[in-house]
C-alpha cells in the first residue's frame, strides 16, 4: 500500500525513497515509493516504462488528487520549462511496482538546444500554456478534506464507505452483466467496468486503483493480459463475493458509529485461527465450540503476542460467547460459526481499508 505524506498540518512530507540524482537511467519504484514532493528542487524528468504513478497535492491533513499517469507518459517535465523556480509543482508516488527512465535536465537541455528554433519556440509556448492551465486547475480543485465541528479540519479519510460500496456494487453488476466464464472463472475487460465507475458514477480513479490492490490481496480479483499484452482483463473466482461485501459495508454504514463493528487486527488473527479450527469441529445450527487453549499455544509457539483478551471485540460483535474455564484450566468459547464465516472476509477488508486510511492520515509509520 502507498505510504504517503500527510501534507501541511500533519507530518512532514515523506522523503523521496528514490533520490533524484540528476543523472539519467532506469529506476524501479516500489508501491507507495515517493518520486518527489511538491516544491522539491527538480533536476530530472521521468518516462514511465511500466506501472502507474499518482500525482497529488498535500492539503490540510489530506490530499487533493490530481491524476494518474501510466506507461508511456512523462512526469516532472514542467519544472524544466519553469527555469526561474525549477521546483516540483506537485508530489508524485508509485501506486504499483513501476519502472521509469530518469532523464536529467542537463541531458534533456542538450537535446532541446539541438531543435529547430521555431519548433523549440512552439514547445516552450505549449509548455507555458499547460503550466498556466495546471495552476488554474489546482486553484479550482475540490478538497478531499472534510470540515469538522466549528469549521475545523476533520481527520483525513482516503477511503470513504460510500466509494467502497459503489466500487463493490459496480464490480458485481459489471461481472453479472458482461462477464464470460472461462475455466470456471468469470472474466471481463476492465474498460467496461471503468466506464461505469469513472464516467457514470464519477468515482476517483486513484480510489479504485488503491482499492483494487486490497481486493487483489484478498484473492477476489486477478488481472491478466488482453490480446495486446496489457493487464486489462479482470478475473474473479466468485463475483458473488462482491455483492456479499457490498451488503456488509452498506450495513455497517447505516449503523450509528457506536454500533459499527470494530475488530482489532489481533482479534482478526484470532478469528481466523478459530475458523481454521472449526473446519474440523462439530457445527450444530450454525454454532460450535472453539478450544482457545490450543490456539493460544500456537500463538505462543510462533511468538505472536496475542492473548484471550484480544478476543474482546469478537464477543462484543456477537461472534463468540464468554470464555469458559474447564478441566486443567482449558479455555473454550461458543462460536457463532455461520455468522463469523459469512462476515470474516468483510472484517479483513474493513481492517485493510482502515490500515490504508491510517497510513495516509499519518497515524502509522510507513
Amino acid at each position: 500500500m502507498s505510504n504517503l505524506p500527510t501534507g501541511t498540518g500533519g507530518a512532514a512530507a515523506a522523503k523521496p525513497a528514490a533520490q533524484q540524482t540528476g543523472k539519467s537511467g532506469i529506476r524501479t519504484l516500489k508501491p507507495g515509493e515517493v518520486v518527489f514532493n511538491e516544491k522539491d528542487v527538480a533536476d530530472s524528468l521521468y518516462i514511465i516504462q511500466k506501472g502507474q504513478i499518482r500525482l497529488y497535492l498535500p492539503k490540510g491533513r489530506g490530499f487533493v488528487e490530481i491524476g494518474i499517469l501510466r506507461t508511456g507518459e512523462v512526469i516532472g517535465e514542467m519544472a524544466f520549462f519553469d527555469e526561474k523556480a525549477r521546483r516540483r509543482s506537485c508530489s508524485a508516488a508509485a501506486i504499483v511496482t513501476t519502472e521509469v527512465v530518469e532523464i536529467s535536465f542537463n541531458a534533456f537541455g542538450k537535446t532541446m538546444s539541438g531543435l529547430n528554433p521555431w519548433f523549440k519556440t512552439i514547445v516552450y509556448t505549449l509548455a507555458e500554456r499547460l503550466r498556466k492551465t495546471n495552476d488554474k486547475v489546482k486553484q479550482l480543485e475540490s478538497n478531499s478534506v472534510g470540515l469538522g465541528v466549528g469549521g475545523k479540519v476533520a481527520d483525513y479519510k482516503f477511503f470513504h464507505s460510500i466509494d467502497v460500496i459503489k466500487i463493490l456494487s459496480l464490480l458485481y453488476l459489471t461481472f453479472k452483466t458482461h462477464a464470460e466464464v472461462k475455466d470456471g472463472k468469470a472474466e471481463v475487460h476492465q474498460d467496461k467496468f471503468r466506464f461505469y465507475l469513472l464516467d457514470v458514477f464519477n468515482v476517483k480513479e486513484i480510489i479504485w486503483e488503491e482499492l483494487k490492490i486490497i481486493i487483489e490481496g484478498q484473492g477476489l480479483l486477478q488481472m491478466k493480459n488482453d490480446a495486446d499484452g496489457f493487464p486489462k482483463i479482470m478475473v474473479a473466482p466468485s463475483f458473488d463475493m462482491f455483492r456479499t461485501l457490498m451488503v456488509f459495508f452498506n450495513t455497517q454504514r447505516q449503523l450509528d458509529d457506536t454500533k459499527r463493528m470494530k475488530i482489532s487486527p489481533r482479534c482478526e488473527i484470532f478469528l481466523k485461527a478459530i475458523l481454521d479450527q472449526m473446519k474440523t469441529a462439530t457445527i450444530t445450527d450454525g454454532q460450535g465450540v472453539a478450544n482457545l487453549s490450543l490456539i493460544l499455544e500456537d500463538f505462543k509457539a510462533t511468538k505472536m503476542n496475542i492473548t484471550e483478551e484480544d478476543l474482546a471485540d469478537a464477543h462484543t460483535s456477537g461472534f463468540t460467547g464468554d470464555i469458559l474455564v474447564g478441566t486443567g484450566n482449558a479455555l473454550s468459547t461458543k462460536v457463532a460459526y455461520a455468522k463469523l464465516e459469512k462476515s470474516y472476509l468483510g472484517i479483513k477488508m474493513m481492517n485493510a481499508i482502515e490500515k490504508v486510511n491510517e497510513k495516509k492520515a499519518g497515524h502509522q509509520p510507513g
